[in-house]
């Protein structure tokens, strides 16, 4: 088989000082486990705005629908603010998800022991935590019509239309039981079936899906509400969380909570298989641009580095060194390196960004 591609996209803000540390992942990768990726840079956000005018050339975005993986970093910045909106760097990445058709939003929300402390909950309640939330993306109340804001009679009305097709929910409830299947072997679909017939027609179609083709993943049925208490009361009773548009992105960030630091969040956001049978795939950190600590050395890499840990196992079904990196990262932690956004009130000295993203290449030359 051909070297497997990926095309790197540093985007804004410390999106570019992030990837820089990936990027001596992925070399360690090549040079000491002999995997190794044709790797290509572009712009997108605003340093494409920048350079061509748009937050994504027509050119980036063919080179995104040929790689068999894009990095990105982050996008956007208080530069940009006054832009028109369809200019503005987040289009870039809207635009990057919505023609790669990158249907299957992954957010695991994974708690390493030596960060047990930060979350907002018990030590005892999130300690160890690993769960994956898994969001239909491409459809929904976000993209539904009729939509708009109306007159109606003497007063204005503000209408959004849930919408799910079965093709639609088949597709993401595939994506829930096939990445179970890598996991614990256990799916909870959560939905409004109790008011909502879009949640009735879902919960028929995730339960005809398993009973058809997933017989060996257990299968439950939560309403988000209760879903999102659950979250809150004992999150460590799920393993992968299937759910809609409107109600993953709310779970989803509910969750992000859980783990004490958003620079330490990946995510992925996968679409259906390319003739090598890849999906298309899309991998970046939760957080933003943070323009305010840009090209101070500030960042945490480890959301980024996650994110290629991510791409490891899902583009490129290689969970053992997945978890050999995700294993040096938490090692990292154990050893009481952070960076500033993990200091807490005990305070120290944080760490840069270069010396997080050495310090890792350096745990996994000790996994060796």
């Amino acid at each position: 088989m051909s070297t497997p591609s990926l095309l790197i996209l540093p985007g804004d803000g410390i999106g570019p000082e992030v990837m820089a540390e990936v990027r001596k992942v992925i070399a360690w990768f090549g040079d000491r486990r002999g995997l190794t990726f044709t790797v290509e840079e572009d712009l997108v956000g605003g340093a494409a705005y920048d350079a061509h005018g748009v937050p994504l050339h027509d050119d980036t975005m063919a080179r995104a629908q040929e790689a068999d993986a894009v990095l990105l970093g982050a996008v956007g910045g208080p530069r940009y603010d006054d832009l028109d909106f369809s200019v503005k760097p987040e289009r870039g990445l809207l635009r990057l998800r919505k023609e790669m058709d990158l249907f299957a939003n992954l957010r695991p929300a994974q708690c390493f022991d030596a960060l047990a402390d930060f979350s907002s909950l018990k030590k005892e309640v999130v300690a160890g935590l690993d769960i994956m939330i898994v969001r239909e993306l491409t459809s929904g109340v976000y993209f539904g019509e009729p939509r708009g804001i109306f007159e109606e009679g003497n007063e204005r009305v503000g209408i959004n239309t849930q919408r799910y097709t079965e093709s639609e929910i088949d597709r993401i409830a595939r994506a829930a039981f096939d990445l179970a299947r890598k996991r614990d072997g256990r799916v909870c679909s959560m939905e409004k079936a109790n008011v909502m017939e879009s949640g009735i027609l879902w919960r028929e179609v995730v339960q005809k899906v398993h009973d058809a083709d997933y017989p060996d993943v257990e299968l439950s049925h939560m309403y988000a509400d209760a879903g999102a208490m659950q979250l809150c009361r004992w999150p460590k009773q799920f393993d992968v969380i299937v759910t809609d548009n409107l109600f993953g992105d709310l779970l989803s960030d509910a969750a992000a909570m859980l783990t004490g630091s958003l620079g330490m969040l990946p995510s992925a956001s996968l679409g259906a298989p390319m003739p090598n049978g890849r999906p298309k795939a899309l991998y970046e950190p939760v957080h933003g641009s943070a323009p305010d600590i840009a090209g101070q050395g500030k960042a945490n890499p480890i959301a980024c580095v996650l994110s290629f840990a991510m791409a490891l196992r899902y583009s490129f079904d290689n969970g053992d060194e997945a978890s050999r990196l995700e294993g040096a990262v938490e090692q990292v932690l154990a050893d009481g390196l952070r960076t500033g956004d993990l200091l807490g009130e005990e305070g120290g000295s944080p760490v840069s960004t270069v010396e997080m993203g050495d310090a890792i290449v350096a745990a996994l030359e000790k996994s060796l």
